[in-house]
Order: structure tokens, then sequence, then C-alpha cells
């Protein structure tokens, strides 16, 4: 029997903990779904200098502080991995590759985003023996020895660095010409400063060799197209990377043409009403541990209030059993507040015969939306949640046109 929770997040990196943290302090029932360690990339990060207020830190030590922090306001966190989504509707279904089921009326994806491979030849055969995409976790294990770092951004730079405090030498391969980098430029500058470094400029790599384990890269100058051999015992490789969004083609989620998540920057809302995107999955242009956290914040928060606006329109205008007047009104419309003025001085004349319902467009535009309604002021007549008439303008014999709409007395 499938568990229900009114928030399921998929995805346990900064995002999802973000996300965590603002649901479950906002009284929602809070199921997060992580397949292997809470914290995503930035676990596997080991120092982190440019989260506000936490000065320098570890990856692993700042997502332990998120993870807790989810916790103890009573966010539930479970270690799966996801298998299917079923995303249309008003309740949404997980299941997980284990055959757990699990059952939301909102939904945050923020499954987060993996390594690119550089795509050379031998990469794939030496993939843990001489090649990784993981500085932190496999750093140790070349104490002494002679590295390579493919990359140019922000992660390359960091995580050679890092690696000087094990390797004997780092050589970093950039493909720019000397002086370009695309790293930020603090970074840079420690880059520079650090001695065990060196930068091959204007150069990539071709091809990765060795016999059981890497022995040596194949390199190619990109401006004079001469190819040169440089020994290595290992290859650490960070060119980007590809967002785990394979799970979602087919349900409706809207994917751009690279696999990420298109959603609304304002709310994080997906194509799919009620299921909301953050982190690395989603499509934007900077990609850090501050702005996937702020993801999770306003993913959660978006989530919170789509969830309060389908219980009011649920409550007040599908649900009830006699005819429903909904006006769709704004307070910064002066035309607005003379058609609700009406409406109630209408309601209460019919003597219980109709229900008024009030939707503050201004607030709650996405509600008004969901039912059709664009133009503001309007009014709706529902009954038994069908909609019944709609009137857009001309309001000065309001209580007529009323009249007129109601069904017959049950």
């Amino acid at each position: 029997m499938a568990e229900r929770y009114d928030l399921v997040i998929i995805g346990g990196g900064p995002a999802g903990l973000s996300a965590a943290v603002y649901g479950a302090r906002a009284r929602l029932s809070t199921l997060l779904i992580e397949k292997g360690r809470p914290g995503g990339q930035a676990a596997s990060t080991e120092e982190v200098e440019n989260y506000p207020g936490a000065g320098r830190t570890t990856g692993p030590g700042l997502m332990q502080q998120f993870r807790e922090h989810a916790e103890s306001l009573g966010a539930r966190i479970v270690r799966a991995d996801v298998g299917a989504v079923e995303l249309d509707g008003p309740v949404k279904t997980i299941r997980t590759k284990k055959g757990d089921v699990y059952e939301a009326r909102a939904v945050i994806l923020s499954p987060g985003a993996e390594p690119r491979m550089l795509g050379v030849k031998g990469e794939g055969r030496f993939r843990g023996k001489g090649v990784s995409y993981c500085a932190t976790c496999d750093a140790d294990f070349y104490t002494d020895l002679d590295v390579v770092v493919v990359g140019n951004g922000d992660a390359a730079v960091e995580e050679a660095i890092y690696l000087t405090k094990f390797a004997s030498s780092v050589t970093l391969i950039c493909i720019h010409p000397e002086g370009i980098m695309d790293a930020n430029k603090a970074s840079q500058e420690r880059l520079f400063a650090t001695p065990k470094i060196k930068v091959i400029w204007q150069t990539m790599v071709e091809e990765i060799q060795g016999e059981e384990m890497v022995e040596r890269v194949v390199l190619r100058h990109l401006g004079t197209g001469e190819r040169t051999e440089l020994p290595t015992d290992g290859v650490f490789i960070f060119v980007g990377t590809t967002p785990r969004t394979d799970f979602l083609r087919g349900t409706g989620v809207d994917l751009d043409g690279r696999g990420y998540i298109i959603a609304d920057p304002d709310t994080m809302e997906t194509s799919i009403p009620g299921v909301f995107a953050a982190g690395d999955a989603r499509r934007k242009w900077l990609r850090q541990i501050v702005t996937a956290a702020a993801d999770g914040a306003i993913a959660a928060c978006a989530a919170e209030k789509f969830l309060a606006e389908e219980e009011h329109v649920h409550r007040e205008i599908l649900s009830p059993e006699e005819p429903v007047l909904a006006v769709f009104w704004s307070p910064t419309d002066q035309l607005s507040l003379q058609v609700l003025q009406e409406a109630e001085r209408v309601v209460a004349g019919l003597g219980g015969q109709v229900r008024l319902a009030r939707i503050d467009c201004y607030k709650s535009a996405r509600a008004a939306t969901r039912l059709g309604v664009f133009d503001v002021p309007a009014v709706r007549i529902f009954h038994k949640g069908i909609p019944l008439a709609t009137l857009t303008e001309d309001f000065n014999h309001l209580e007529d046109w009323v009249v007129g709409h109601l069904p017959a007395r049950i």
C-alpha cells in the first residue's frame, strides 16, 4: 500500500535538502528520496569557501548540517532509487526500483547531475583504473604521483588545487589560449600561485593510454595540431555535468535538448501543475550550492502555496453541492472591488440559493488560470464543480445574470 505525503522530493543534494527544510517547516508532511548519500555532488567537494556565512568549510560537513536541519523539522529521508513516476493529476505516484510506492500532492524534482564524460578513446576502459571524476573520492590514491586535470571551470580549478595536497604534480589541460579560463578570478589566482600546478594551454586530450592502469595521455595542440604524449598516473575530468533526468522522459515534464528540466524561474513550477524543479537538473545559468539551496527554498514555498490554493478551490468552488458564484478579483483593480461588493449583495439577497467564493487573482493568479479564467474581474457560476456560465463584462445587471444562470432548484 502506498505511503502518502503532502510533498515528495526526489533527490537529496543541496536543492532537495533545502526544499525539505522549507517543506517541513511549513508543516507539510515531507519525504525526501535519495539513492546515495544525501548531499549530492556537494558532499564530494572537499573545500567550500563561497557559501555565505559558512566561511571555509567542507562539502560533507555542510551537507550534514543541511540534513540534520531537515530531519530536525520532521522531514523523512529514505535511501532509494526512483524507477518511475506518474505526475499527472492531483495525486502523484513515485515508484522505487525496490518496489516501494509513495504518493504526493506535490513533487519537487531535484535529481541533480552527474559528471559529463570527455568522450575520448580509453576513457571508459580506464574508468576506476586511473580515470576519475571526483578528487575528494580518489585523491588519496595518487599520493606522491603525477596527475592530469582536464577542464578550466570552477570545479576543475578547485579540484586541481585540492589534488596538490596529495599528488607530486598536477597538470591542468585547458582548451583556451593562455590566460583565458572559465573559472572565477579568485580561484584562478590561487591556481597560478600553487607551485605544484602546471597549465598546458590551448590543448585537448585526444586519448588516454596504458596497459592495466593509466600511463599516459595523448595531447593535441588546438593551434598547431601537434600531438604529444604526457606520462601520468591519473586523469581527473571536470568538463561539466549531465542532468539525471532520463526517468522523466515521457512523463509530461518538459526537458530541453540537453535533458535539463524547464521550469518557471519565479516559482520553479514545471509544465505539470504541482510539480516543481530545483538544483543542477533545472535549466539555468549558475550552478552553485547557494543557488541550488535557493531553488529548493523557492520550490518548497511555491509547492506550499500551490497546495493551499488547491485546497481553497476544492473546498470553496468544486466540492459544494449548492451553486457557487465565484468572483475573480484583484485588490489593485477598482472595478474588481465594485464587482465583488455587488456580488456579495446579490448572494445575500438570494437567501442561500447560492454561495460566494472569492479568488484573489493578485495573490492566486495560478488558481484562476487553472480554472480557465484569464480576465479580471470575472464571475463564474459553478454547480457541483462544473462551470455553468462566465461573465467578464457589463456587470451592471449582475443579479439578473446570476438568477438567469442558476440551475433549477433541487
